[in-house]
């Protein structure tokens, strides 16, 4: 039950970034502006993939073309939906991660809001300034996107399993889906005190209920039409405030703090 509970904990923190739409709309809105531009380019090319679907479920599966023709459609059919899950995989990630970069004023401004609002925000010297969070930002990015595509193939080639293909797989794509959304979208938190992606996870893994709570939720409402849109600055503001209780104390010490020896018995006289 503690688990539950702080996967929902996770769906509440985005809820609290959601807030923001009423306590601060133009912030947000500025927020959406690229979530929009990138949603345009990436719904050209999402069509296009619907489009070419017959197709390349037919190029995927040449093994099919003498069987019957009820079996031929069947694995066809569970190579289009391979093919898409993978493609959902794929373009959350990369549209997550490429509109942070087009709005990175912008989402940093939503980042430094929350922090100013909840209080204890680090000074902008400690990200090591623009380009030093815009290259650590890339990096981080092309390790995750090798990482996804990895993921993604095992995926896909689950795909094909019956049964398994169209239930168990779809929820490990939207669990592991969710996490790489955490761990991108904390980057500016976390990248604002210095701290690698290394530590991200580690940080992150120590709440994972939690966090996967927030990143899941962020990943199912990517899929909505429009949706990303609107969940981009919040998730954006959610993140942060994921960020913050991921470096807040934990069981009375620091999270990054080494544990304390255990203080020396007394002397005792012989």
């Amino acid at each position: 039950m503690g688990a539950l509970r702080e996967f929902f904990g996770g769906v509440g923190v985005l809820g609290r970034g959601l807030a923001l739409w009423a306590s601060a709309p133009r912030l947000m809105l500025l927020g959406a502006i690229p979530a929009l531009i990138v949603g345009v380019v990436y719904l050209a090319g999402i069509i296009a993939l619907l489009v070419a679907l017959p197709p390349l479920s037919d190029a995927l599966t040449p093994f099919a073309d003498d069987w019957d023709p009820v079996w031929r459609t069947a694995v066809r059919i569970a190579a289009g939906a391979a093919l898409v899950g993978l493609a959902v995989l794929i373009v959350v990630f990369t549209y997550t991660a490429i509109t942070l970069l087009v709005g990175d004023p912008f989402y940093e401004r939503i980042r430094f809001h929350v922090e100013e609002r909840e209080g204890g925000a680090p000074p902008d010297e400690a990200a090591g300034g623009f380009w030093g969070q815009l290259g650590r930002g890339l990096v981080t990015t092309l390790r995750m996107l090798v990482l996804t595509a990895a993921v993604g193939l095992l995926l896909f080639a689950g795909g094909f399993i019956p049964v398994v293909g169209q239930t168990v797989v779809p929820v490990v794509a939207a669990l592991f889906g969710g996490w790489v959304l955490a761990i991108e979208l904390t980057g500016y938190a976390f990248d604002a005190r210095a701290l690698r992606l290394r530590d991200r996870r580690r940080m992150l893994g120590v709440r994972r209920a939690r966090t996967l709570g927030f990143g899941v939720t962020v990943y199912l409402l990517f899929l909505l039409p429009l949706g990303a849109v609107f969940v981009m600055p919040a998730a954006a503001a959610g993140a942060t405030l994921l960020a913050r209780e991921a470096l807040q104390p934990r069981a009375g010490r620091p999270a990054d703090a080494p544990t304390a020896a255990p203080p020396a018995p007394p002397h005792r006289a012989s």
